[in-house]
């Protein structure tokens, strides 16, 4: 696993996106031509939540809030979610208690803890099992872009501080297909957190009629966070965008000696655990991360870490409630 190239996120990057247009012409026609394949339609409703770049945008954030509110209206709740990172490609059910993130990957663990969730990369089949448990209502994490689950509702999660990046399509870009063709299909966007690239007034224009655009925010945990305020600590992170767990982190007043990155869903070696440890030391220094990269660390250097998890603030509280209003008429809840 690689750091995305720092082109994707230049706009004024002329050269190796131009290089690479060819290819990401190619990207493009394939995901429309797939588009244009019907999806299996289920007889309960579908939420996927989406977006339309290559990791980063709190999706699985998204998930895991959408999942509560349906559960706190007596809903069953489902997760369907590939399992990037995992060994399994089977259609499986997690179970925390048997499955690694080296089975299932990071997020799938995360979500399991929350509710039901299924890990494949044939939606339809996972779709199929979970209703089969007992599934009242299926919750896509990512999926957007395959076409083989029919989406009743899509929400389409954008990084408020990077956009889009410079636009452009893989690999010239961080996108998996053209802006203009993913907005076609949302029925909401969800802007994290401030618009610092413009997003909304260079894209709101050509959003389709009905699909509206909702704002939030990421919280810190209040309490990981008030366990941390009397120490430095060092905090590391494998994200798509790691810098956004260290800003969090600064802003709700932690005091971070050090911060290390590491690549999207990075499985910690032994030379990373032996490093972080020996430079903990050396700063008096606590170890902070995520639980996402929590439950890829080894058993026994766990105890050594605190973890500081985030959740969505709306701007709006109802805006998320209207949109599963919107949700809960297609399909038949059993």
């Amino acid at each position: 696993m690689i750091h995305p190239p720092r082109f994707w996120q230049d706009p004024d990057a002329k050269w190796l996106p131009l290089l690479l247009s060819p290819l990401a012409g190619v990207v493009s026609a394939y995901a429309e031509i797939r588009q244009k394949q019907p999806g299996w339609k289920a007889p309960i409703p579908v939420l996927c939540c989406g977006n339309m770049t290559t990791g980063g945008t709190g999706k699985t954030t998204v998930v895991l809030d959408m999942a509560q509110r349906l559960q706190n209206r007596q809903i069953s709740v489902h997760v369907l979610i590939r399992g990037y990172g995992g060994k399994i490609k089977a259609t499986t059910r997690v179970e925390p208690a048997v499955h690694t993130a080296r089975d299932v990957g990071d997020e799938a663990l995360l979500l399991a803890a929350r509710c039901p969730t299924w890990i494949g990369g044939d939606r339809v089949a996972s779709a199929r099992a979970a209703i089969s448990a007992g599934a009242q209502c299926l919750l896509m994490d990512d999926g957007f872009q395959n076409p083989g689950l029919h989406k009743d509702i899509s929400l389409l999660s954008v990084d408020g501080v990077v956009g889009v990046g410079n636009g452009r399509v893989l690999p010239a870009g961080p996108l998996r297909e053209r802006t203009q063709d993913a907005l076609g299909r949302a029925s909401a966007v969800l802007l994290i957190g401030p618009d610092k690239t413009g997003f909304l007034a260079k894209y709101a224009p050509i959003l389709p009629a009905g699909c509206t655009v909702l704002h939030a925010f990421l919280q810190p945990d209040l309490a990981g966070i008030a366990a941390l305020k009397e120490k430095p600590c060092l905090a590391f992170a494998g994200l798509g965008r790691p810098s956004k767990f260290f800003e969090g982190l600064k802003e709700a007043g932690v005091f971070m000696r050090r911060v290390i990155a590491f690549p999207d869903h990075y499985f910690y070696k032994a030379q990373d655990i032996e490093r972080l440890l020996t430079l903990a030391k050396q700063d008096g220094a606590q170890l902070v991360t995520t639980p996402k990269d929590f439950v890829r660390l080894p058993s026994s250097f766990r105890p050594h870490v605190q973890t500081v998890g985030v959740g969505l603030t709306w701007a709006d509280e109802t805006a998320p409630e209207s949109l599963l209003d919107r949700l809960l008429p297609c399909g038949t809840l059993r």
